[in-house]
Formats: C-alpha cells, structure tokens, sequence
C-alpha cells in the first residue's frame, strides 16, 4: 500500500480506529527487522521460522500487543495457545509489561488442554457428556483399563494395562477414534487393542469422565460433526497464535486447522530444528508442511541470535544442515569473538567424569579454557598469584616454597611474560550445566561431583541414588548382605509383586514382633507356621530362599559381585518386572539399573559399594548455595547457560542406537536436532566429550565417537584430546582400541549399525589403520619372567598415563597410575617414563 492509500485509508476510519492507531508504539522499537515484520504482518498466515535464542517469545508477545494496541483485535478475540502453564503465564505477563497495565479479558490464552477443556464444557452433550464431566488422571485411568482387561481374561502379566494405556494414548494423539483406527493398527495389544479402545471410550462415558487425550479428541470430532459450532468459534477466534508449533501432535494440528479454516489469520511460531518430542507423538511434519497447508502464507525467519557466540552458532548450524527434513535458516549473531567449542576425547566414562570436574574447577578458579575475558582490564602478577593462592590451586606433586610456585604459575598465564594479566574469567557453579543423551550417564558424574565436593542439582527428575529402581535394587543388594535390615525388606517383599497386600505383610510385622527377629526370620517363621497361604506364600518362600542362597554367595571366590549383583536382580524377577513393563519410563529404568552394576566394577565387594553410596549420600545431605545443573538434553530445551558440557558423544549413545533402530532415518534427524538443542544451550562456553570405551551392560566395550562429531566444522572447534590418544586429533577415526581388536571385531562388538557416518568411518579407517599395540583382553601371564621394571619406577601406558609400579609378578605389572588408580597390565604395554617423547 502506497503513502498515500495509507493516508485515504486513515482519514476515512472510524474515529476510533484512528484513535487506536495513532497510539505511541514504543514496543517496536526493539525489534530487530526480522522480528519486526512478523509482529506487523497481522493478516493471514504467518509462520515465524525462530532458531535458537533469537527472541521469538518477544515476537510473539509483541504481536499480541499489537493486535491490542492497534484495535485490530480485542482480548477475547484472540486464541493464543502454548503448551505448558508456565509459559502461558509468562506471555500475559509479558503483555501487561509492554502495554503498561494488566491484562484483562483474555480468557483464550493457555494450554491446549485448559482452552479444550473450556470449550467441551460448553459443548458436552455433543459427545454424550455432562457439563460436569470428571478428568481421569493417569492412575484412575490405568485402574479402568485393568478391570476391562481382566474381564476380556487377558492375562496382564504378559499384556500389561499399561502398554494398553500407551497405545490409546497414541490413538488419541493421531485424533483416532475406535471406528475410525486403521487396519495397520489392528494386530495392537494381541489384536484385541481396538475392541479394548471401543469399551474404554463407553465405560468412560458411562462415568461422565475423560482422559486428557479426550480433551482434544472430542473437541476436534465436534469440529468435524457440527458446522455450526466451528463456524462460531471461527467467529470469535479472529487471531490465532500457536508457541512451539513444531511440537504439536495430529490431533493439536487437525483443532488448529479447523480453527483458523476460514479466516486463516493463523501466526505459528517454532523452529522445526527444535522438533524433539517424537516419541511422544509430536509431528515435525506439521511444521515442514505449513505453506501447503496455507497457500500464500508469509514465512519469516528469525536468524539473529542473541544467546551464543559465534563459534557455537556455527558448529550448532555444521549439524544441524546435515539432516534433508528441513526448512532451514543460518543462525548468526552480532557478538565478535568467543572461544571455540571444545572437543576432547577420553579413554572411558569415568576418566570423562573427572575431566569435567577438573574443567568446572578450572571455571571456578578462571583457569584453562576458562582464563581471561574478552575487557582490556588487568591485574598484576603478584595479584594472579594470591588469587591462586586463595583458590587452593597448586600442583599436588609440586614441592617447595608455595607462594614461589604460584608466582612462577601466575607469570607463565602472561602472553608476554610481563606485569600485566587480563583479568581472569571466572564462572559460579549455577552458570554450569552437563546435558546428558540418557539418564544413566548422570551416574559417573553425580560419584565424581559427590567425591570431590562439588555440589549439583538433578533437573527435571532424581539423583541417580535416589531413582526408584535405584533405591529398590539397592534394598535388594542391602538384605543380601545384612538379612537383618527391616527397611530393605519392607521396601522389596511386594515388588515385584508377590500377592502379599497388606494384611500379609501386617501378619509379617507381628509374628516378627513376638518372636524378637528380623522381618526376614519373621517371614520364614510365618511361612513355617502356614500363617499364609496360595501365592503368597509361595512367591515369599522363593525369596527367602533366594535372600539366603545369595547371602551364602557372597565373599565366593569363583562369582564376583558383580555377578552376584546381575543374579539378584534377575533371579528376583525386578529386571523382569522393568522388561515386562511397556511404559515410555521402562527403557530408562532398565538403562539406569545396568548402569548400577557397572558402577560396581571398582569396588570389591557389595559391602564396600553400599558404604560408599551410604557416605556419599550423607556427606551431600543439606547443601545449599550454588549447584552444577545436570539433566538430559531433552529437559534442556528452552534453557540455557554460559557453560555447558555434552558427554558421551558416541555412536549409539548419542545418537542413540534404540531410536534409529526403532525410527531409522526420521529418528537419526531427530537425534541430529537434539545435538544442535544442547549445543545451542550455551551462551560462552560449549565442550563435547567421547570416550574410546564405557562399561555397558557390565562389561567395558570400545565406542566410536559420534557421526555428529565428524559435521561440525573444524575451523569452529578446538582439538583439546592430547596427542597420542585416540591415533590423532580432529577428524580422526582413532577411538582408542585398548583391546586391538580391528574395525569390523569393534563394529560387531559395539553393535554399530550399518549407515552413512558408519560407512564414512570405515573409509577412514581404510586409509589410516589404528596404531595401537594389541593387547589382548584375556592376558597370559609368565610368571616365570623376570621384568626389566623396578618397583617405584614410574612409567607410561598408552591407556592409563602416568603412574608408578608397586608390585611385580613375572611380567605383570601392578602400577598406581595417577588418574586411573590401580590397574594391573603386562609389563611390554608400559614404557618408561623418560621415553615418552612429550
């Protein structure tokens, strides 16, 4: 429109209208470009295409108080949808902050669970409900399903109402009612899912009750069944605006759609590089395809971040430009300089555990990668040195005067050797977070941290020592080694379940109580006594009899504790009561309980680790101030930090083998996107770690760094793996192979998957073949030989590093390494430490 139609079209408006548009617009003012030609384009479809940190809750923000401010809407005109309360809550408060009062009259901006449930109040009786209708939540809702199963005489141990429960819940979520579930989805739940989905839905009318699949379903079948209905919210929803479209499901599309069919003034905002949540039934695809949906629709991207440096934005967007799904968009920023993403590989979890609580010190201290900020200020030599002084930060093999070490350690942090040092940068402990692919990865962590004082905060769920299946897997190893412990029986007798309720375990208590003994005599005392009876009785006879045979277990020279611990929990039925178990939370619980009996690996016995766990836990008991954030990457999404680690880069960690092997090449885009999230959480400071090997299912196994690793642009990274390890720097296929085994030997052993990075992986180890010596994993030792090594010589192993021997037998070493503790290898694998040619 011309200057001049502008200006006819303001002078024959209402004089309202020209009232409200001649009202002071100071909100636009901190709009960049970008964000300003979405909040201004207020008429038809408009998708706001916003990468990470690029402000695209203040657009979408501003442009609600724009339709205010302009009288192009009123409040209850528009429908703003989002997917959490506390994000509904932040955009009205961010509205009133910008329009200089309290939002009122805004009755359509929330969840779209609250917004349904609103609207199928009003419109009830249309899928044979009342007003009044009951909301099931998850428990209520699995009791139901129980008793429908139980009547179809299903047995419940093999098909769980639970599994049943999560194929409804993805029915619903596709806006699948029983006539309507296609022939494909037939065979669910042993082929009766779809008549058990039929009785549900009658049973749950019969209560006047919904679940909160309902909530959506029913609103779109009223949609889709009554014109006249949808063509008067159509009326009244002139505006519609839609937050983290990229994670909306069908049925949330398909309400979406059919809202905005007839005036399409329809404002999405996402990023469909942020799509994560597949495996609960968001649709990245709704996104891709929103101009198909909407022809002529104004798409706008939003590039200009205002989180990351530029190193970060770039090795986020190397990733992510790798997956084919996209819309794409080139994230960048104004801010100059930053450090490059760090990259560092390890030889196992636990050596990168301690890495990354060196490297927090370091952050604390202003040290490393941590050490000066971008200012021109300094400090004197002498200042850098009482500064370490404070921070406890000398070499602990250092001898001699302290002050003259810190002060020779000071003088080398100078670029030019003389008085004038930039002033450390240094980080709290709440401006640090580790972002973790699987949950079980925090256990490493959450040890080191617990070890050497450093206090953090699991978000987004448990430490690792206090997760259910944790603390039930730990009464389980508790009552092997003290059958007297009451807590731990408690804890374990009905779980699984036995068919003791109450009463038994009532019964338990007293005949304990009257006989002066543990609950475990008491049970074996009841038992004796036929004090109980059916199943159980005999389910309660089989763990006593299992308590006591592994008690007797213990301290046995031919079954290490290790294996002890892989018995209880499998001759106990508590791993197979997590397989059985059809839940989303189960493969966790499954993952995490393998993660325990690794843990055991260095300990000797089940005594010692319950000790240790014991301790840990009380010494960690009552901390307050500042905390390391850990969490996953998924529960990262949304925050950010100005340091953050990402562990475990590795071929099947991360991306994760279970969601390519579930969702192939959709779930390696998906995996890709979760990448370019946790990079994109850090504002200064981003590092990637890998491992050569981790302990998995019990037993240490060679890992390959990710794939993700070979797209980030070397140009943006920094190499900080010590040479030597790994067969090389960036770039290379070097994993560290302690074992020697060849490529396809480690390949089949990792069970690395057939695929593009796999194949790119193999060609370069074509053309560079490990370098490292073979050392077998079942040694033969020669007790006969006689070593050319002496005790307290120190030495180097390619593995381990440094350390000093302090025993021998034959050629077998026993050597105190300083980051590896006591391992014991063959003597012709170690070198002298004067030979070591760095």
């Amino acid at each position: 429109m011309s200057s001049f139609d502008e200006s006819e079209a303001f002078e024959t408006a209402s004089l309202s209208a020209r009232a409200m548009a001649a009202r002071p617009m100071p909100y636009l003012d901190d709009l960049n470009p970008a964000q300003r030609e979405a909040v201004e384009t207020l008429e038809g479809p408009v998708l706001m295409l916003a990468g990470a940190g690029t402000g695209k809750t203040k657009a979408l923000t501003t442009r609600m108080v724009h339709l205010l401010n302009t009288g192009t809407a009123r409040p209850n005109e528009i429908l703003a949808v989002t997917f959490t309360n506390k994000a509904a809550r932040e955009m009205k408060n961010r509205v009133g902050r910008m329009m200089g009062e309290a939002v009122e009259g805004m009755p359509w901006l929330g969840t779209f669970h609250s917004i349904c449930v609103k609207l199928l109040r009003r419109h009830a009786e249309l899928v044979e409900l009342k007003s009044n209708f009951t909301i099931l939540d998850a428990d209520d809702q699995l009791r139901l399903l129980k008793q429908l199963v139980a009547a179809a005489n299903i047995d419940d141990k093999r098909w769980p109402a639970r599994q049943l429960a999560g194929i409804i819940d993805q029915w619903k979520n596709r806006a699948w009612t029983p006539e309507n579930v296609p022939a494909s989805e037939a065979s669910a739940y042993d082929g009766k899912g779809v008549v058990l989905y039929a009785q549900y839905q009658t049973r749950l009318i019969e209560l006047n009750a919904v679940d909160f699949g309902d909530l959506l379903l029913h609103m779109v079948t009223i949609f889709q069944t009554h014109d006249d209905v949808l063509a008067q919210y159509r009326r009244w929803f002139r505006y519609i605006l839609v937050d983290e479209y990229q994670d909306t499901n069908v049925a949330q599309y398909l309400w979406l759609r059919l809202l905005a069919g007839g005036h399409k003034n329809i404002c999405c905002v996402g990023d469909d590089d942020q799509s994560i949540y597949g495996w609960r039934g968001a649709e990245v695809g709704n996104i891709l395809r929103f101009e198909k949906d909407f022809p002529g629709a104004h798409v706008v991207r939003l590039e200009q971040n205002y989180r990351s440096t530029p190193h970060i934005l770039a090795a986020a967007s190397g990733v992510i430009a790798e997956n084919k799904d996209r819309l794409g968009k080139e994230l960048w920023t104004e801010a100059r300089g930053g450090k490059k993403v760090g990259l560092m590989g390890l030889w196992d979890g636990e050596e990168e555990a301690r890495w990354v609580g060196e490297q927090i010190e370091d952050a604390q201290a202003g040290l490393g990668r941590f050490k000066y900020r971008e200012n021109p200020r300094s400090i004197t030599i002498e200042q850098e040195a009482e500064r370490l002084a404070k921070g406890g930060v000398v070499s602990k093999n250092v001898e001699g005067d302290i002050h003259q070490v810190n002060l020779q350690r000071a003088e080398a942090l100078s670029p030019t050797g003389k008085d004038n040092l930039p002033l450390p940068k240094t980080y709290n402990l709440d401006e640090i977070a580790i972002l973790v692919r699987a949950s079980h990865q925090m256990r490493a962590f959450e040890d080191r941290f617990l070890t050497i004082g450093l206090p953090y905060r699991v978000i987004g769920g448990p430490r690792f020592y206090e997760r259910m299946e944790i603390r039930d897997a730990m009464a389980y190893f508790r009552l092997v080694v003290s059958p007297a412990d009451d807590l731990a029986f408690e804890r374990i007798v009905n779980t699984p379940k036995r068919g003791l309720g109450d009463k038994a375990q009532q019964k338990i208590q007293m005949t304990a109580r009257q006989n002066g003994v543990s609950l475990l005599e008491g049970a074996a005392i009841l038992l004796d006594e036929k004090g109980i009876g059916g199943k159980g009785a005999t389910e309660l006879a089989k763990l006593i009899d299992g308590l006591r045979r592994w008690g007797r277990l213990v301290g046995d020279q031919k079954l290490s504790h290790i294996e002890l611990a892989e018995m209880v929990l499998d001759e106990s039925g508590y791993t197979e009561m997590w397989q059985n178990d059809k839940t989303p939370e189960a493969p966790g619980r499954l993952e995490n309980l393998k993660e325990l009996v690794s843990s055991l690996e260095k300990f000797e016995n089940l005594q010692g680790f319950l000790e240790h766990v014991s301790l840990v836990m009380e010494n960690d008991a009552g901390q307050d101030g500042e905390k390391i954030s850990i969490m996953t990457l998924h529960a990262a999404k949304g925050l950010e930090f100005p340091v953050v680690f990402l562990p475990g880069w590795e071929d099947g960690l991360f991306p994760s083998q279970r969601s390519m092997d579930e969702s192939g090449q959709k779930g390696l885009e998906e995996e890709r996107r979760l990448a370019y999230v946790g990079i994109t959480r850090a504002e200064e400071i981003c590092t990637i770690s890998y491992a050569s090997d981790r302990i998995i299912y019990g037993r240490r196994q060679p890992q390959y760094k990710s794939r993700f690793i070979d797209e980030l642009p070397e140009e943006h990274i920094d190499d900080l793996t010590p040479p030597g390890i790994f067969g090389g720097g960036y770039g290379a296929v070097g994993m560290g192979d302690p074992f020697g085994s060849n490529i396809e030997d480690r390949a089949a052993e990792a069970n690395v998957y057939n695929s593009p990075g796999w194949k790119r992986l193999q060609a370069r180890a074509a053309e560079r073949p490990l370098s490292q010596p073979k050392e077998s994993r079942n040694m033969v030792i020669d007790a006969q030989a006689i070593s050319a090594h002496t005790m307290g010589e120190r030495v180097f192993h390619q593995k381990f590093g440094y350390g000093a021997i302090i025993g021998i037998e034959g050629d077998k070493l026993e050597i105190d390494f300083e980051k590896a503790g006591v391992k014991h290898v063959v003597a012709r694998f170690v070198s002298g430490a004067d030979d070591i040619p760095f």
